[in-house]
């Protein structure tokens, strides 16, 4: 019967990704009724990861409306114009710390034609620094304080009262994960240097110098700049509500709470104080592109957590004595399932709550959450396949045995160092 459960639920994530886009929450959906028809228990809707996720696209969406997000990539397009000889360096930090900051991949989007033009003005190619930004976007959303995947995680950690909460889980994924992105840059720089393939071909298309970003509207700094204060205050409420401070004993608002009553607040002062159309925000692009991953993991989440909890007896006995003395093993699996789910939010929605009850120590799971960023290893991502699409100089191709694409190898390097390095971090901080 697990075995026919099993098949079940690869059969539907394959008409997903047949169907593509919201389909493949559909399909989710539909998996849980065949699942249930032959006698799976419905697991638990992922309801607070779609919640986290609504109120975050609300604000940014809010923001970008106000010209916030051309902002900020007018301030990256200035960042890398300045070193361009670096450019696949400060491409994937800055994707990093925008998406980072944005808890969205949508942002590096915005960036990649930048990232091709600069490449193009000073004759280099840009399918290193585009494939490591990439990756770096996908590994911003583990570092982003306010993720749905960072958010839900942290709360199931908490619960287990093992030392481990919000703040702890941020202060190792952040330098972590820059950590592994510099590593992983500097190394690409120095081998492509040395090998003299960083150069483009004489007949690729040239580019004008001229700046990429439009004009920015009046209210796009304060937009950012309210946008800014309310991410700090989610921060600081949860270092004075967290146990280990012990500043507020019993807070009327628990952190999740917070996290989402602020991001609605910041949405409203967007609207109010850069005069925002409320009415253009469900228009904007990232509004679009979040609601439809809401749906998306929706369905995916519940279809894998309908499947995992209804066999959960099965996988404690004969599973979780192999995860716990391989941990690298876990990472893998983790890796595996996230490329096809498409979501940190929904891989850890699905695997962690289930590898925290067959007795896998949070200290291993914190070091592994970095594997959820491994959506790079088929090429079907939308940003993967945006960035091959932006190449208009042919450099950024796509291979024909599906995982021979360049953004692979960059990919697995950034995110096994940033197990490593997390696992570092861990037994140094919090052993």
């Amino acid at each position: 019967m697990i075995l026919l459960q099993f098949i079940v639920v690869l059969f539907f994530l394959y008409l997903g990704m047949r169907v593509g886009g919201i389909g493949v929450g559909f399909a989710g959906g539909a998996g849980v009724i065949v699942l249930c028809t032959i006698g799976a228990t419905p697991g638990d809707l992922p309801m607070l990861v779609i919640v986290f996720i609504m109120v975050v696209i609300v604000a940014i969406a809010a923001m970008q409306e106000a010209g916030g997000i051309d902002y900020l990539v007018m301030l990256t397009e200035r960042v890398l114009r300045r070193a361009p000889r670096l450019l696949v360096i400060t491409a994937p930090l800055s994707t990093w710390l925008l998406t980072m900051m944005a808890s969205t991949g949508q942002v590096s989007f915005a960036c990649m034609p930048i990232i091709v033009g600069v490449a193009k003005e000073n004759r280099l190619r840009p399918t290193r620094a585009l494939a490591i930004s990439v990756v770096a976007s996908l590994l911003g959303i583990v570092a982003s304080p306010i993720s749905a995947a960072v958010i839900f995680f942290a709360g199931i950690l908490e619960k287990s009262h093992q030392g481990w909460g919000y703040l702890e889980l941020i202060s190792v994924m952040i330098p972590a994960t820059f950590l592994a992105l510099l590593c992983t840059s500097l190394f690409y720089l120095v081998w492509d240097n040395i090998r003299q393939t960083d150069q483009l071909s004489a007949d690729a298309p040239s580019v004008s110098t001229q700046t990429m970003v439009g004009s920015i509207p009046p209210g796009a700094k304060r937009s950012v700049l309210i946008f800014i204060v309310g991410l700090v205050a989610v921060l600081l409420y949860a270092m004075i509500s967290s146990p280990r401070a012990g500043l507020i004993a019993h807070p009327v608002l628990n952190s999740g709470q917070v996290r989402i009553s602020v991001m609605m607040a910041v949405a409203l002062m967007i609207v109010i104080f850069c005069r925002v159309n409320v009415h253009n925000i469900p228009a904007t692009s990232i509004f679009k592109t979040g609601m439809t991953s809401c749906i998306c993991i929706l369905g995916v989440a519940w279809l894998g957590s309908t499947f995992m909890d209804s066999n959960q007896v099965w996988m404690q006995n004969k599973v979780s004595d192999y995860l716990s003395d391989s941990p690298l093993l876990l990472a893998l699996i983790i890796m595996l399932v996230s490329c096809f789910l498409y979501s940190q939010a929904a891989s850890t929605k699905i695997l962690f709550p289930l590898a925290l009850g067959i007795g896998i120590t949070p200290d291993t799971l914190v070091a592994c959450f970095p594997a959820t960023a491994s959506l790079f290893i088929l090429p079907n991502y939308p940003t993967l396949l945006a960035a091959v699409a932006l190449d208009d100089t042919g450099s950024t191709r796509l291979g024909i045995r599906i995982i021979d694409h360049p953004f692979i190898l960059p990919g697995l390097m950034a995110t096994m160092l940033s197990i490593m390095f997390s696992a570092g971090f861990t037994l140094l901080f919090y052993a």
